[in-house]
């Protein structure tokens, strides 16, 4: 992976719980142009990398991000809200698994830290004068980022948890029908796009209309099927191991020297993927489409198996 050498140009509290930090070029030049959806690497040293989402306006001198402090986090968050003003960071080429689809139509919505990717969409749909709205949903005022650029954007529509009932999201009244021609972009914590996209899909929108990124995948419930793990082969040795279910594929084969790729180790950044030559995968990533999972795909950080034997193309 080709890396940028980054510094930390500004950093501000959106809300005391999430950081936005602007980054600019070390040596002063531009940084790569990005598009809507776009989100970077970030390196945070001991090989820690996370991603997180460039939450525009696109600029080629600045890259801004906004990280919410988890305090479950696996590391990523902390150590991002620790950075300092005018600290060196290294990032990654932007890059886009959440583009803005080719349709007239254009529906937003947003969960608490989920708003930042939406944020670059909604700047790149106002300047094509494109059909959209956004609906930002979030538990109060108070947890709700960048306030002050979306308040008076009469296409935001506001949902906060500890106000008014009546103008909660409700997914049946303010996402409505399946209409022609529009795409809706769905970014959150994984309840809340559980909840969105069940519904949606309730109302009879189809899979392929409902866009979604997540910030992670959560490994600590496994299904029933999986309490007693399953094994993963390698189709180049023929060697088996047992994933348990307290670890991902990618760890296992990690802690037995085998050279697999990754990144993110989240399900989010697709730098993991390999082809499954034999088993039943059960697919847990936000990367892959439907038909890169039927092709074969699969990512070893976040996804598990159906099946007691999972044989993969490494």
């Amino acid at each position: 992976m080709t890396w940028i050498d980054a510094v930390v140009h500004a950093r501000t509290l959106a809300t005391p719980e999430i950081a936005v930090f602007e980054l600019t070029p070390v040596d002063g030049t531009e940084f790569p142009s990005y598009t809507a959806g776009s989100h970077v690497d970030v390196h945070l040293g001991s090989g820690l990398v996370r991603q997180y989402s460039l939450c525009g306006p696109p600029e080629p001198g600045r890259y801004r991000l906004a990280v919410l402090n988890v305090a479950n986090s696996r590391g990523g968050s902390r150590a991002m809200h620790a950075l300092t003003v005018g600290e060196p960071v290294r990032i990654s080429v932007p890059r886009n698994h959440f583009p803005l689809a080719d349709t007239n139509s254009h529906v937003l919505i947003a969960g608490g830290i989920g708003i930042t990717p939406l944020l670059a969409m909604l700047t790149h749909l106002e300047q094509t004068e494109a059909d959209y709205v956004l609906h930002y949903s979030a538990r109060t005022r108070s947890r709700a980022a960048f306030l002050d650029e979306l308040s008076a954007n009469p296409r935001v529509r506001f949902h906060f948890d500890d106000e008014d009932p009546s103008l909660l999201l409700d997914i049946t009244r303010d996402l409505g029908d399946p209409r022609p021609d529009t795409a809706v972009y769905v970014c959150g914590p994984d309840g809340f796009m559980d909840y969105v996209v069940g519904k949606a899909e309730a109302l009879g929108w189809p899979r392929t209309a409902l866009h979604t990124e997540r910030f992670g995948t959560d490994l600590t419930a496994p299904t029933e099927s999986q309490e007693a793990g399953f094994t993963v082969r390698l189709a180049s040795t023929g060697a088996e191991y047992l994933v348990g279910d307290d670890h991902s594929v990618l760890d296992v084969l990690l802690d037995n020297g085998v050279d697999a790729p990754f990144s993110c180790q989240q399900g989010i950044c697709g730098e993991c993927v390999v082809r499954v030559l034999a088993g039943e995968p059960d697919h847990r990533d936000d990367v892959l489409t439907d038909a890169e999972r039927a092709d074969g795909m699969f990512t070893t950080c976040s996804s598990r198996s159906h099946s007691p034997v999972l044989e993969v193309d490494l």
